[in-house]
């Protein structure tokens, strides 16, 4: 036998000896500690890999209510539209009242990363839809009184109106201001798309209003300025890239809109978007 293997031997000796202590002794205070610390540092990975999923589901869900919500543009029942999206928003509360439910007695921030991307895209499917229909920006405190949920042991936490059933509890979702504001930025992405499309449709006056309403959300967002979250500012710059594109709109429209036909303005503006973002090095 070299010393190699010597000391291999003998390593595994230590290591056999050291089980065998730890399987004599497993009344151990520092093995008890230590195996209460591993359980509990793996439900909360758990919860945190459940949080996760919700939110992934959450993000598709309000992805395709947006999507949906681009149709108002081109349908004749646009209120048919705007109720289909709200079913499917009231399916992405429920989720969130199953984030409500993981959450329940625990510090939110400690979960925060694992569910602020579902929650900045319901923000923007929220406030889009309430941006149609308004024509004005939706409060935290109206999106927060939307996610209150009665759950029974039973039953999946959901919305209702109903006076609780015994044994209901109140669980409730509350959406951070840095989520509003990331949610809101998005939205101005949206309502961009939302000009295109209205100007496609022979619509005039939809530009000129986002154009109005994009200025007073940038106006807000530079007087948050450095002293709000850190990814406020970043997303600062899309939003006046989307405010400069609605804006390029609507000086086209005032300044040859009688030039050039209604069905034609919708390439113009594409192609003149293409080319603010090559300029920008977007593309």
């Amino acid at each position: 036998m070299n010393k190699r293997e010597g000391e291999g031997w003998s390593r595994r000796n230590v290591e056999a000896a050291q089980e065998r202590d730890v399987h004599a002794n497993p009344s151990s205070a520092v093995i008890a500690a230590f195996k209460v610390f591993q359980q509990e540092l793996d439900s909360r990975h758990d919860k945190y890999e459940r949080l996760v999923k919700i939110s992934r589901d959450i993000t598709i869900e309000s992805k395709r209510a947006i999507f949906l919500l681009h149709r108002v543009t081109n349908v004749p029942n646009a209120e048919g539209v705007l109720n289909e999206a709200e079913g499917k928003l009231d399916g992405v509360r429920q989720k969130i009242g199953q984030i409500a439910e993981e959450l329940r007695g625990e510090d939110i921030y400690q979960f925060h990363r694992a569910f602020t991307p579902g929650i900045q895209e319901y923000v923007e499917a929220v406030s889009f839809l309430h941006y149609i229909r308004h024509r004005s920006l939706i409060s935290l405190e109206e999106i927060n009184a939307r996610l209150v949920f009665m759950n029974t042991e039973n039953s999946d936490p959901k919305g209702s109106a109903e006076a609780p059933p015994s044994g209901a509890r109140v669980l409730t979702f509350q959406v951070t201001p840095a989520d509003y504001l990331l949610g809101v930025a998005d939205l101005t992405g949206e309502l961009m798309r939302l000009c295109i499309g209205s100007v496609g449709n022979g619509d005039i006056d939809t530009p000129f209003q986002l154009s109005q309403f994009l200025r007073q959300i940038h106006d807000g967002f530079s007087y948050i300025g450095n002293t709000g979250p850190y990814e406020v500012s970043k997303k600062l710059h899309t939003l006046r890239q989307s405010l400069g594109k609605v804006e390029d709109a609507c000086y086209t429209l005032r300044v040859r809109g009688s030039e050039i036909p209604k069905h034609m303005l919708a390439d113009v503006f594409c192609s003149r978007t293409t080319h603010m973002d090559t300029e920008e090095g977007v593309v």
